[in-house]
């Protein structure tokens, strides 16, 4: 049988400096770290389901700016195609509806929480960036 894969949109918003990260509610990947986000659905960009999806999962508005990368990984039951978002907070506050806990990390503080295998990577691709950038404050 074959796998299928979920397309799905994680938003990587940064404010101030500090870059949000949920930690899973429920489900097969509770307790698992990720950049929040959720499935694309038919018709939508990345961007409107990293919007959409923040706004039900946490009651805020945020700005989709450019996508980072895209990351297939596979899972035991499905492949998940990670679209990656960088995203600035437009209104707050992030209020937990589906997740347990969640933190603002500062750049040095990144690997401090147990990412999901497809978060982990979009992780790595963050970090590319600002290695480009060299302008993040890693204190």
């Amino acid at each position: 049988m074959e796998k299928r894969k979920i397309r799905v949109a994680a938003a990587v918003i940064e404010n101030e400096g500090v870059y949000f990260a949920a930690q899973r509610g429920g489900g097969a990947y509770k307790d698992g770290w990720e950049f929040p986000g959720g499935k694309i659905e038919a018709g939508e960009s990345p961007a409107e389901a990293a919007v959409r999806e923040i706004a039900e999962e946490f009651g805020a508005e945020i700005e989709a700016g450019p996508e980072i990368a895209v990351i297939v990984t596979e899972y035991p039951e499905y492949f998940v195609e990670l679209h990656v978002l960088l995203c600035g907070l437009k209104r707050g506050p992030l209020n937990l509806r589906e997740h347990e806990d969640s933190r603002w990390l500062k750049p040095a503080e990144i690997d401090s929480v147990a990412w999901l295998p497809a978060d982990r990577k979009a992780v790595e691709e963050l970090k590319k960036l600002w290695k480009k950038w060299d302008a993040i404050p890693w204190d």
